[in-house]
C-alpha cells in the first residue's frame, strides 16, 4: 500500500513539472503595465520594436475597426515612447478608437490628454470639435456609462465641466463661444438660472466683439431670469433683471428677430411683478400689517395698471387705508415715545464725579532735604 502511494505522488509530480501551455488573457509588461490578450494569441504579431511602426500598427488596426487592438497599440507608443513625435498621433488614436466603442466619456478624456500633453499636435482644432461633439450628446441626453460600459445616468454637472473644459482648451477657437453658451444650457436643465445667467454674461463680455454670439448671449440671460422669476412667489428682483437684460437686448440689436418675443417677455415679467407685489399685499393683510399691504397694492398697481389684479388692488387699498393711517400714526407715536425716553435718560444722568489720583508712591531711599525749610537741630 506505501509503495502505490509513493507511486503515485511521484507520478503527479512528474505531471506538474513537465512544460505546458496555460492561456493568460490578462498580462503584465514592464513599462507597459497590463494588457489584455485573447486566448491563443501570442500577442507579438502586434508589437513592435519602433514606435513608428507601433503607431503603423494602430492606425492600420483602426481603419479595419479593429478599436481594441487600435488602442492597444496606440496604448503602448505612448507608455514606452512618450517623448517621441509619434506619442501625440497615438494619444488621438486611443479616443479615436474609445469613440468607435461608444465610449464617449474615455474618448473625451484621452482627446483632454491629448491637448494636455501634445498641445502642438496638428490637428489641434479636430480633436477640439470632438470634444465639443461628445459633449454635446451628453447634453442632449446621452447617458454616462458604468466603468465605461453600463449606461447609468444623465448628468448635466459633468456635462456642464465638458463644455468649460472645450472652452478653456480653445477660448477663441470656434468651437470656444458655442460651449460657452451650452454651459448655460446645462446649468439651466440643472435649474441653476443664476449660474446659467452668469454663464450666458461671461459669453457676452468676452465675445462682445461678435454680434451673434453675445446677442444669443443676452437673450437668453434674460430667459434664464424669467423662468427663476415664474418660480418665486414673493421676491420679484429676477423680474427685473430679466427686464433689464430684455430692454439690453432691445436697445443693443433692435434688428434682431426676436425683439417681438423680448417686448412680450418684458410684459409678461412686468405682469408678474404686479402679481408678485400683490401676494405680497395679502401676505401683510393676513397679518394686520395694514401699512405694508397699502404700500404693496400701490406697488403693484405701478407695475401695471391694468394687470388682473389692478382691480383688487384698489378695492383693498380704499378699505385699508383708514387703517394704514391708524396704524402709521400709532407707529409715530410710539417712536416719539421712545425718543423722549432717551432724551430724558440723556438729561438726568447723574454727573460724572472725576476718579480721585492715586498718591504717589513713596520710596525707603533717603530725600533730599528742602533748602526752604531749616535744618533741624
Amino acid at each position: 500500500m506505501l509503495r502505490r502511494l509513493t507511486g503515485s505522488a511521484l507520478l503527479l509530480a512528474c505531471l506538474f513539472a513537465l512544460p505546458f501551455t496555460c492561456p493568460a488573457p490578462i498580462i503584465f509588461r514592464a513599462g507597459e503595465g497590463w494588457t489584455y490578450e485573447a486566448v491563443g494569441g501570442s500577442g507579438s504579431n502586434w508589437e513592435r520594436k519602433r514606435a513608428k511602426d507601433q503607431l503603423q500598427v494602430a492606425q492600420e488596426a483602426f481603419d479595419r475597426g479593429e478599436y481594441r487592438l487600435a488602442t492597444k497599440a496606440a496604448n503602448r507608443v505612448v507608455k514606452v515612447w512618450p517623448l517621441s513625435d509619434y506619442a501625440g498621433r497615438a494619444q488621438y488614436l486611443i479616443g479615436r478608437s474609445y469613440e468607435g466603442r461608444k465610449m464617449d466619456e474615455r474618448a473625451f478624456k484621452a482627446y483632454q490628454l491629448t491637448l494636455t500633453k501634445y498641445p502642438k499636435v496638428d490637428n489641434y482644432d479636430e480633436i477640439l470639435s470632438r470634444q465639443y461633439t461628445i459633449a454635446q450628446r451628453f447634453l442632449g441626453g446621452q447617458r454616462f456609462k458604468l466603468f465605461g460600459v453600463l449606461p447609468l445616468f444623465r448628468n448635466m454637472e459633468k456635462t456642464a465641466t465638458m463644455f468649460g473644459q472645450v472652452v478653456g482648451n480653445g477660448p477663441y477657437n470656434e468651437t470656444g463661444p458655442k460651449a460657452q453658451l451650452d454651459i448655460g444650457t446645462a446649468q439651466e436643465k440643472l435649474k441653476r438660472y443664476p449660474a446659467a445667467v452668469k454663464a450666458y454674461e461671461k459669453a457676452a463680455d468676452r465675445y462682445f466683439d461678435q454680434p451673434l454670439v453675445a446677442s444669443d448671449a443676452i437673450y437668453r440671460a434674460g430667459q434664464a431670469w424669467e423662468k427663476q422669476a415664474l418660480r418665486a412667489e414673493y421676491d420679484q428682483s429676477k423680474a427685473g433683471a430679466s427686464i433689464d437684460l430684455f430692454k439690453d437686448f432691445i436697445e443693443l440689436y433692435p434688428d434682431d428677430k426676436r425683439v417681438p418675443k423680448a417686448e412680450e417677455a418684458i410684459a409678461v415679467m412686468r405682469l408678474e411683478q404686479a402679481r408678485g407685489a400683490y401676494e405680497t399685499g395679502r401676505f401683510y393683510e393676513r397679518y394686520k400689517r395694514w401699512l405694508g399691504a397699502v404700500i404693496y397694492y400701490n406697488e403693484s398697481l405701478q407695475r401695471d395698471a391694468n394687470s388682473p389684479y389692478a382691480e383688487q388692488c384698489r378695492q383693498r387699498i380704499e378699505v385699508l387705508k383708514p387703517l394704514a393711517d391708524a396704524q402709521a400714526k400709532r407707529i409715530t407715536e410710539y417712536e416719539e415715545k421712545v425718543r423722549q425716553r432717551s432724551r430724558a435718560r440723556a438729561t438726568n444722568a447723574p454727573p460724572i464725579s472725576p476718579k480721585p489720583v492715586p498718591p504717589a508712591p513713596q520710596s525707603d531711599a533717603p530725600q533730599a532735604a528742602d533748602p526752604a525749610k531749616p535744618a533741624a537741630n
